[in-house]
């Protein structure tokens, strides 16, 4: 009985407060004070907006900052990295392929099967695992040899399923840190973010690193994209 006498109060209450509303909105156009208010609203609204030739003036000025950024390091005000990716996926790529994240605090492994563009994606897989904080502050190699994720991954592909001898499994590796690229499978690391601070691997190509890693559990694949998340993230709005 207690809970509905509160419902019922509860009604009452927004109910009063509805119609004290609609008794001050009642006045305020009685008096005049209504039009004088949606007056100063579309004023406010006229102040800020902004004219369509006025946005055109803002994107070609980030244009201009943008190629500047690209022709030379330090030419702009914008910081712009290099990411050699040319083209966009055709939707015909067939085959198994491979991709590896080290974000902020993880690494996030997956392998796809694309039949084409009939085929689409045929089946996928996917994994994450979680990075000790103490290997956010320690040694290179113990960072990427972490990456073991990836040879435990490749265990789950199931029969019919490995690539034909004498070929490599292809990797694509996202790296959510500033690398300055000197190709479209290489870079070197320009500073750590997120809480990462190890020294050694500042000035290396993390692919080289990732390679490393890889060799020494025995892993035979080849990282044959190096992309910086700002351009997976952009490319993903595209496709």
């Amino acid at each position: 009985m207690g809970k509905v006498a509160v419902g019922a109060a509860v009604v009452c209450s927004a109910a009063v407060c509805a119609a004290a509303a609609l008794v001050v909105r009642h006045r305020m156009r009685c008096s005049g004070r209504w039009a004088r208010a949606m007056a100063i609203l579309r004023e406010f609204e006229e102040n800020c907006g902004t004219p369509i030739g006025k946005l055109g003036q803002v994107a070609d000025a980030m244009t201009v900052e943008m190629h500047a950024g690209l022709a030379s390091e330090g030419g702009s005000k914008l910081k712009m990295l290099i990411s050699y990716v040319d083209n966009l996926p055709s939707g015909e790529e067939n085959g198994l392929f491979y991709a590896l994240d080290l974000g902020g605090t993880n690494f996030r492994v997956i392998w796809v099967l694309l039949g084409g563009r009939d085929g689409g994606v045929v089946k996928q897989e996917f994994e994450e695992v979680s990075i000790p904080p103490h290997l956010m502050t320690g040694s290179s190699d113990a960072l990427f040899d972490y990456s073991y994720s990836v040879a435990n991954f490749v265990a789950t592909e199931g029969e019919g399923l490995h690539p034909s001898p004498g070929k490599q499994r292809e990797l694509g590796f996202t790296f959510s840190f500033p690398v300055r690229q000197t190709s479209i499978s290489s870079g070197n690391l320009i500073k750590w973010t997120k809480g990462f601070s190890i020294d050694d691997t500042v000035g290396e190509d993390v692919v080289g690193e990732l390679t490393k890693a890889m060799e020494r559990v025995g892993l035979d694949m080849r990282v044959s994209a190096l992309l910086e998340v700002d351009t997976t993230t952009q490319m993903s709005l595209l496709l």
